[in-house]
C-alpha cells in the first residue's frame, strides 16, 4: 500500500495519536482555556447602545464596556472589555448584530477568562423562539464539526440579560447565545499559527479541505469559502499545509433562518434557488481521500445523532428538532448510496 494511503489511514483512525508521518506535535492538542472547558451555560449581563455599537464601532474602532458573569452559585463577577458589531449581512437586517469581544490581557488574568484576548458572540437576530432555536441549531454544527476534525472553533452558550441603553429609558432583553473563541486560540490549541494571506484551496490540506468540503454540504452551507477566507480561517501547522476552520452557519440549510439567501461569493450564481438544497462546493482531488473521508463521516454518523439528540428538550419548537433530524438522515443515505454519493458529490467536485 503506498505511504499516501497509509497516511489518510492512520488519520481518519488515529486523529489525536501524533502518528502523522511522525509529526508528533501535528495532533497534539493543548488543554483548551478554561471558559470553554465547561458545557453549562455561562450567566452574562452586558450594557450598552445597540444603536451606537452599530453606528460608531467597525473592524478596527471599538467601544468600552463591562461584562457581568457567574458561575453556578457564585457570585457575580464583572470584566472590562472593549466590543464592536461584526457580521455587515446581519447588521443591516437584524435587530442585534453580532458582537466581538476584545479583553487586555492583564484584565483576564485569574479569572474564567484567562487565555482568551478577543471572542466573537453570536447572538439571535430578533429575539423570539424561532431565533432561540436558530442559535442552538448554529451552536450544534460547531459541536458536529468538533466530532469530525481536532480543527475547530471551541465554543460556549451563554445565556445573556443584555441591557439596551437608550436615550429615554433602558430596556432588557433575555437572550440565548454563543461565544466563539478566537482563531490565535485554535492554532495555539494545534501548535500552529494563524495565516492571513490568501492560499488556493488545491494548495491548502488534503485531508482537512475535503473535511471542510463534506461537513459543509451535510449542513446545506455554500456561504464560505477557503480561497478568500470568507467565513473560514487559515491556520498553519508545521508539516502540513494551510487547514481551513469554518465558522459562521446562518446563512445554511442546517440552520435555515428566515433571512438566510443563497450566497454569491465574488459574485458567483449558484445553481440552487433557497439555502436546503445542498450543493457540494469542494475541489475535485483523489478518489480514494474522498472515500475515506466518507467512511469517516459514516463512522461518526451516530456520534452526530447523539449530538443533536442530546439537545432535543431545548429546542422550543420540537418540529424543528424533527426537520434537524430528518434534514441530517438525508445526508447519510446521499453517502450509502453509491450512485447518489457519485452524483451529488463526486462528479460535482469543482475544477476552478
Amino acid at each position: 500500500m503506498k505511504l499516501r494511503r497509509w497516511y489518510i489511514i492512520l488519520w481518519v483512525f488515529f486523529p489525536l495519536s501524533g502518528m502523522l508521518s511522525g509529526q508528533e506535535t501535528v495532533w497534539q492538542e493543548r488543554e483548551t482555556t478554561r471558559l470553554f472547558q465547561d458545557t453549562v451555560p455561562l450567566t452574562v449581563r452586558l450594557e450598552y447602545s445597540n444603536r451606537e455599537l452599530m453606528r460608531e464601532t467597525n473592524d478596527s474602532t471599538y467601544m468600552k464596556s463591562v461584562l457581568y458573569y457567574k458561575e453556578g452559585e457564585d457570585p457575580w463577577d464583572s470584566l472590562p472589555i472593549k466590543i464592536r458589531a461584526r457580521g455587515n449581512y446581519r447588521k443591516e437586517n437584524c435587530f442585534l448584530a453580532p458582537v466581538k469581544i476584545k479583553i487586555k490581557k492583564k484584565d483576564a488574568k485569574g479569572t474564567l477568562f484567562e487565555g482568551n484576548k478577543e471572542l466573537k458572540v453570536v447572538y439571535p437576530c430578533f429575539n423570539s423562539d424561532d431565533a432561540k432555536d436558530y442559535v442552538l441549531k448554529e451552536y450544534l454544527a460547531y459541536q458536529m464539526y468538533a466530532r469530525i476534525t481536532p480543527y475547530h472553533f471551541k465554543t460556549r452558550r451563554w445565556n445573556i440579560t443584555y441591557v439596551d441603553q437608550r436615550k429615554r429609558k433602558d430596556k432588557a432583553f433575555e437572550l440565548a447565545a454563543f461565544v466563539i473563541e478566537d482563531i490565535d486560540r485554535v492554532a495555539d490549541r494545534n501548535s500552529g499559527n494563524k495565516l492571513k494571506r490568501s492560499v488556493h484551496p488545491l494548495q491548502q490540506d488534503a485531508i482537512c479541505s475535503v473535511q471542510n468540503d463534506f461537513f459543509q454540504y451535510m449542513i446545506a452551507n455554500t456561504d464560505f469559502s477557503t480561497a478568500y477566507q470568507h467565513n473560514e480561517k487559515l491556520i498553519f501547522v508545521d508539516g502540513r499545509q494551510a487547514i481551513p476552520i469554518p465558522y459562521d452557519f446562518d446563512m445554511s440549510g442546517w440552520v435555515n433562518t428566515h433571512y438566510a439567501v443563497v450566497s454569491e461569493i465574488q459574485n458567483e450564481k449558484l445553481s440552487i434557488d433557497k439555502v436546503t438544497e445542498r450543493l457540494y462546493r469542494g475541489f475535485k482531488r483523489d478518489e480514494e481521500l474522498y472515500e475515506d473521508t466518507r467512511k469517516l463521516f459514516l463512522s461518526k454518523e451516530q456520534d452526530l445523532y447523539a449530538c443533536l439528540d442530546g439537545h432535543k428538550s431545548e429546542f422550543m419548537d420540537q418540529r424543528a428538532y424533527r426537520e434537524c433530524r430528518a434534514f441530517l438522515s438525508e445526508f447519510f443515505v446521499i453517502l450509502k448510496n453509491e450512485s447518489a454519493y457519485r452524483e451529488y458529490i463526486l462528479d460535482r467536485a469543482r475544477t476552478q
